[in-house]
């Protein structure tokens, strides 16, 4: 079946919100929002202050949040709440929650309706980029009201009848913003106040128009007539109330309707870019909702002045100042597919997103690894070195290398000294020692060493490209070899290692945490993204290595919780998928599957790639695997879709796998296009066995990103077995340190 050019159609943005703390299928919530955007709307169906702000299978809404949530481990900050309420007085959020229906409900990307069963109330939403219109339609009543919840941690409100407007400020957060930090916002009502009241905390003043305090409220009502609509016009900025209220223009005099329909249209150009054809119902679904997460973070932190000028309230130091800001990304997660993705199919988007990184860094002295919205403490490794240099070496460049340059030999020999997770917490001893140790007091020692040296190598490639010091580059050259150093040959795994150079003991490689993140040996292994070739001469070549990458799957999925006391949410994703010890819902394996290839056994990735996507994801709420996480989950389902997979950014390859659709065809920025055409390709056939770039053969197992944007016709002969002898060639097999030393 051709699909149509209604991209939206087919996002579910409920696709992963049947999760929990115990067990992750997504732990996203329906985002209600313009690609990249600074505000997103989301029905809220827990409590304040609750990371799980909407799970699929309660029964109540709370409120309609403006939420900057990146992951319910970060939580959320600059939110507050607007709630319908009619025929009661009880404002409070667990008072003035409503049942609702998924038959009541209609979730799209640019516009959210719901039927409120308790208020008898249908609440509609539009969203632009910094504001947003709501529509109640309200029942007869002579009390029907409307609550702005402005949170707790420090909020105003005020009540200003005169002009049917609300106005105040929400300082709610849970880290990572100076102490100056406010969302300012405003909404605007197109019908007259009958009665006005503001809360502090749990206590109610009727008649007062104004409220500061740690947990503020405001009320206001009037009586309505059956099916009688009311409009609320809400836009915020993180600058000024005056900058709100210029934000507040994005909506123009446009209806509901007409905000929706455009917020339509920006999301199919962006979801366009990309089409597919010749799959399943269920396939395009999954494929258009993965892809509209990957066009959600990081979010825009900037606004634009009242003479058009790009402005930004720095979380990080305060100050309102000029430029691009981007925020709420962990690039832990997200350098491995979705800034690739950025780079190939959206680069003026990354190009604005990689300015604001540098400004990170000119008013922190670091660039961030984890934004939400300034630095935050969460996770390891200095992997902004690969989102940077990436970008840069793919044609999305800075204006100002030196100073992306300097931030970078910058982060490798400093930690932050309130964040020890921005930078390099035990650069001392990997410099050194050319290793963490384990028992030096830092913990997940082996994940920091192999991601320290893939970030080395990629700041080389930067390095070699200026033209830098040979010295400098020697140090380099050295120190991106140093995952070697944390290699058990006994095992053929990787291992923590004391600063005396001997093995931790008792080894095991079920064990999940200590010296690895989120993870185990059997996951970590494998991280070594620059270099499977010395990955697999460490391991004694190709048999034992594919043995190796076999094992993954055939293992038992047994684990060794003891560092955690219990068994997190991670562990039992990988328990539930009778996967073995493949833990596809957390990071740091998704790339090994394409690891295949670097041995000459790509009918076996492809194989494993077709039953992951098979099995993995569904465009259900239980949809994803694991964390969703900013796009990178996403990013990697859409990328295995089109046939190939970024395993080591910092190089100009895409490691090939086996595409999900007949036809798949890339509107690049250039102007071009890329046609992937694989007309034979179903269920069985999930097999290359042949084919040509632009009608001459091609044998090699992975494609160059500047082949990919000249465009032209990628055409593949799939079949239902494997073709033994395609890929077996050193010469077609992918980019490894190792073969340049």
């Amino acid at each position: 079946m051709a699909i149509r050019a209604d991209y939206t159609q087919y996002v579910n943005p409920l696709m992963g919100t049947l999760s929990s703390f115990e067990i992750s299928a997504g732990n996203t919530y329906p985002a209600i929002a313009l690609p990249w955007g600074m505000n997103f709307w989301t029905p809220h169906t827990r409590g304040m202050g609750d990371g799980w702000q909407y799970i699929y299978n309660d029964t109540e809404i709370r409120g309609f949040k403006q939420t900057h949530q990146p992951s319910p481990w970060i939580n959320d900050y600059g939110c507050f709440s607007i709630m319908p309420v009619t025929g009661q007085s009880a404002f409070d959020e667990k008072n003035r929650a409503s049942w609702f229906s998924h038959k009541g409900e209609t979730a799209t990307p640019y516009y959210y309706k719901v039927f409120l069963a308790t208020h008898d109330v249908l609440t509609e939403i539009a969203p632009t980029e910094r504001a947003a219109i709501f529509r109640f339609t309200y029942p007869e009543r002579d009390s029907s009201f409307l609550v702005v919840d402005a949170f707790d941690g420090g909020s105003h409100v005020e009540i200003i009848p005169d002009e049917n407007k609300i106005i105040g400020y929400t300082t709610h957060n849970h880290g990572g913003v100076p102490g100056n930090f406010r969302n300012y916002f405003i909404l605007e009502f197109d019908k007259p106040f009958a009665y006005t009241a503001t809360m502090s905390g749990d206590t109610l003043h009727t008649g007062t128009v104004q409220q500061t305090a740690d947990h503020a409220c405001a009320i206001v009502g009037f009586s309505t007539h059956k099916g009688e609509q009311v409009n609320v016009r809400v836009a915020s900025s993180f600058i000024s109330p005056e900058q709100a209220e210029i934000n507040m223009m994005e909506l123009d005099n446009r209806t509901i309707e007409q905000v929706a329909a455009d917020g339509k249209e920006t999301w199919n150009r962006a979801l366009g870019r990309i089409e597919v054809e010749g799959g399943t119902i269920d396939q395009y679904r999954t494929f258009y909702s993965c892809l509209y997460r990957s066009l959600l973070f990081p979010r825009k932190f900037y606004e634009i002045d009242s003479d058009g000028n790009i402005v930004h309230y720095s979380p990080y130091n305060g100050q309102v100042l000029p430029g691009y800001m981007y925020t709420d990304t962990g690039f832990w997660d997200t350098f491995r597919s979705l800034f690739p993705l950025l780079n190939l199919m959206y680069p003026s988007v990354n190009k604005e997103i990689q300015e604001g990184l540098l400004n990170a860094y000119r008013e922190s002295g670091f660039f961030p690894e984890w934004a939400s919205p300034g630095h935050r403490n969460c996770m390891v490794g200095n992997n902004s070195a690969s989102v940077l240099v990436d970008a840069y070496l793919k044609g999305v460049q800075v204006d100002d290398v030196e100073t992306l340059y300097e931030g970078l030999l910058n982060g490798c020999n400093n930690v932050h000294p309130d964040v020890p997770s921005t930078g390099r917490l035990g650069h001392e001893f990997y410099n050194r020692l050319g290793y963490v140790p384990c028992n030096v007091g830092i913990n997940e020692s082996v994940a920091r060493t192999l991601e320290y040296a893939y970030d080395d190598w990629c700041i080389l490639q930067l390095a070699k490209k200026l033209d830098r010091p040979k010295e400098e580059i020697s140090e380099l050259e050295k120190r991106a070899m140093n995952y070697r150093n944390t290699f058990d040959p006994g095992h053929n795994l990787m291992r923590g290692r004391e600063d005396n150079g001997k093995f931790q003991s008792p080894f095991s490689p079920f064990k999940w945490g200590g010296d690895f993140t989120e993870g185990n040996s059997w996951h970590y292994t494998w991280s070594v993204f620059h270099d499977p070739q010395g990955l697999i001469d460490l391991m004694g070549g190709n048999k034992n290595f594919t043995a190796m990458l076999d094992s993954v799957f055939t293992v038992p999925p047994v684990f060794d919780d003891s560092y955690y006391g219990f068994p997190i949410h991670e562990i039992r994703e990988m328990a539930v998928m009778n996967m073995g010890n493949y833990a596809h819902g957390n990071q740091p394996i998704q790339h090994m599957i394409y690891l295949y290839n670097y041995a000459g056994r790509p009918w076996t990735a492809q194989y494993r790639l077709r039953e992951a996507m098979d099995k993995l994801y569904s465009p259900t709420p239980d949809g994803y695997c694991g964390d969703e996480d900013n796009g990178q989950t996403s990013a990697w389902y859409v990328f295995s879709a089109l046939g190939f997979y970024p395993v080591c950014p910092g190089t100009d390859q895409y490691v090939a796998g086996s595409p999900l659709f007949k036809r798949a065809t890339l509107h690049l920025e250039n102007g071009k296009k890329l046609v992937i055409d694989a007309p034979g390709n179903s269920a069985e056939n999930i097999y290359i066995n042949s084919a040509t770039l632009n009608g001459k053969e091609y044998t090699k197992l992975y494609y160059r990103h500047n082949d990919l944007l000249n465009g032209g016709t990628l055409h593949l002969d799939m079949s239902p077995t494997p073709n033994s002898d395609r890929g077996t060639l050193t010469e077609d097999r992918p980019y490894s340190f190792s073969n340049e030393q």
